[in-house]
């Protein structure tokens, strides 16, 4: 990186400002000046020219009438030894200057020259040009000169000093220097008092950012006040606090709702494999019958499935709040009826009826599927066998429905308000294998996919579970085998 560009990536936001409006004052100062002298000194060179083509019309026009060659001159101030001081020669012609020169550039009359003949003013007395404007020098002075063609030929030299206008000159540009130094300072700090006000909403945010980072109190809201942009910024800070506060907390009770249920399972497989333990140590005469070793294995082993089936649902539950699949647009019948493929094989023993229509909806297959797959699992358990489960979808209104129906005792109306919470299981599920999470994350799918969930009593007295999800606006075909759209799909456990 260029070390110029370093160090101004490490000066502070505040610093940086001041800095650009001192350039931008800086930039804009000087360019004002520089155009304002330049004006200044064409208006003068235009005034100079206007001067002396005045007085060169007027001696060209009967050039007989002025002598050949005139100095002006104001009275001389002697020094001590009758001589023109070093100072007083310097200044002591003031005024044009005029010198009459014939057709080969030679003054008239045979007189001095007070002005040099140059090429251009020759080129004008031999008729070859019409005018002439130039600088030259005399003596230790500048003049701005001009020549014009002389009546009867020739031409007419006349010049004026430019030391008068040079001085002016000289007082300007030194005025807008001091001008423009003066500006660039006022401009800084006058920057950096704006910087400082400016930024204070930012450090005051910062602050109270860098508190809550140190205290990780998440909820210490960050004071707001006015619609600026820093405002605005304050707001969307408080949100991502609340969001985080939020996150933590589900976290919190993941965690110790996970710790309390696993405690349990846990417990029950390390007394078991506890008393075996002992019983193998004991000695022959203390062996635990084979009856009560089969029956000791098989609890260990159903142990084992429950821990792992609530491990399973616990990581299922993280993935989704994780959510790491894109949304696409999905057929849903195409989903139920995967899961329903899928459910059949783990209940072989339960008859599942579908009737699907086409319903695309906007979210992620995957998470979709295992959210049927859920509630199809839990209407196989509670289903007596050879039992029906009946799976439809259709839309309606704009929206997708989906509903689950099976022939079980139904749902308490005291456990309806919490049949969708993390670990929740009814007085009559507590002697069902089951971790409580399956329609926990269910509940959390639909809700990631802007829909609503409801459980309640079918017409044949189990529960039924209605889900119902907005349906995708733009519909473009989705990949899968077709689906008639006016008749629904049969399957059954024979199928």
């Amino acid at each position: 990186m260029n070390p110029v560009a370093n160090r101004w990536a490490r000066l502070s936001l505040r610093a940086r400002l001041s800095g650009i409006a001192a350039m931008a004052v800086a930039i804009a100062v000087l360019a004002v000046g520089a155009l304002a002298w330049l004006a200044v000194r064409a208006e003068l060179d235009r005034q100079l020219d206007a001067e002396i083509t005045a007085d060169a019309n007027v001696i060209a026009a009967a050039p007989g009438q002025w002598p050949p060659a005139a100095t002006p001159t104001i009275p001389t101030q002697r020094g001590s030894e009758g001589q023109d001081s070093d100072d007083f020669r310097a200044r002591r012609v003031i005024g044009p200057r005029w010198q009459i020169i014939d057709r080969a550039g030679a003054p008239a009359k045979a007189v001095l020259p007070v002005l040099p003949v140059t090429p251009a003013a020759r080129a004008v007395a031999a008729g070859r040009r019409g005018a002439a404007r130039e600088e030259v020098t005399v003596g230790p002075l500048t003049y701005r000169m001009v020549t014009l063609p002389a009546q009867g030929g020739g031409a007419v030299q006349v010049a004026v000093a430019r030391d008068p206008t040079d001085r002016t000159l000289g007082a300007l540009g030194l005025l807008l220097a001091i001008g423009c130094v003066a500006g660039v300072a006022g401009a800084a700090l006058l920057g950096r008092t704006v910087a400082r006000a400016g930024l204070a909403p930012v450090e005051r945010l910062t602050d109270a950012v860098e508190h809550v980072a140190a205290t990780q109190n998440l909820q210490a809201a960050i004071p707001v006040s006015g619609k600026d942009e820093i405002a605005r910024l304050a707001r969307s800070v408080n949100a991502m606090l609340a969001a985080l506060e939020s996150s933590r907390a589900a976290q919190r009770a993941l965690v110790e709702d996970a710790g309390h249920e696993l405690r349990t399972p846990l417990t029950s497989l390390r007394t078991n494999i506890e008393l075996l333990i002992r019983a193998e140590d004991a000695g022959a005469g203390r062996l635990l019958p084979a009856e009560d070793r089969a029956r000791l294995l098989q609890d260990l082993e159903v142990q084992v499935v429950e821990l792992t089936q609530l491990t399973n649902e616990l990581v299922e539950l993280a993935r989704q709040d994780a959510s790491p699949e894109p949304a696409e647009e999905v057929d849903l019948a195409h989903v139920v009826e995967a899961a329903v493929q899928r459910a059949r094989l783990r209940a072989p023993a339960v008859t599942f009826e579908t009737a699907l229509r086409r319903a695309v909806v906007s979210g992620r297959p995957q998470a979709l599927e295992r959210m049927v797959l859920n509630l199809l699992d839990n209407a196989a358990k509670w289903s007596p066998p050879q039992a029906t489960v009946e799976v439809a979808v259709s839309t309606e209104a704009g929206s997708v429905l989906l509903t689950v129906a099976d022939a079980g005792p139904g749902i308490d109306d005291d456990d309806l308000p919490r049949i969708f919470e993390r670990f929740y299981r009814a007085t009559a599920a507590r002697s069902m294998p089951g971790s409580g999470l399956g329609l926990a994350i269910v509940a959390q799918t639909v809700a990631q996919h802007d829909g609503t969930v409801t459980a309640g009593r079918a017409a044949a007295g189990g529960a039924l579970f209605s889900v119902r999800l907005p349906a995708d606006r733009a519909v473009h075909p989705v990949p899968g085998p077709p689906l008639p759209s006016d008749q629904p799909i049969r399957l059954s456990a024979d199928s």
